[in-house]
């Protein structure tokens, strides 16, 4: 995960005291947190298989967590197809936390 820049982490820390006090309003606020957010990496063929069977997972089962079908899954351990943005998000978040965080 990528660390965040001393700079960044002074703005937010500094857009959080503004929050608590009541000068920036919570969209605002949001606004902040989504700049820090940490980029979501990229997964190869291999690290989806990698992270189905750490989890233990059939192809079918580890389908349904994610809400795709199993021939996408096929797909993106085959190579034939990238996971999209937010596919990636769930496959980091299940790198991270296994499949209990779907739940």
């Amino acid at each position: 995960m990528a660390k965040k820049s001393r700079i960044l982490s002074e703005v937010l820390e500094t857009a959080e005291d503004l929050h608590r006090i009541g000068l920036i309003d919570t969209e605002t606020m949001r606004k902040f947190d989504a700049l820090c957010l940490p980029p979501v990496p990229q997964y190869s063929a291999a690290d989806i298989k990698r992270i189905r069977k750490a989890n233990k997972a059939s192809q079918g089962v580890f389908a349904a967590y994610l809400n795709v079908s199993k021939a996408t899954v096929t797909a993106w351990e085959q190579n034939l197809k990238s996971p999209s943005r937010m596919g990636l998000k769930l496959l980091n978040l299940v790198d991270r936390k296994g499949l209990k965080a779907l739940v």
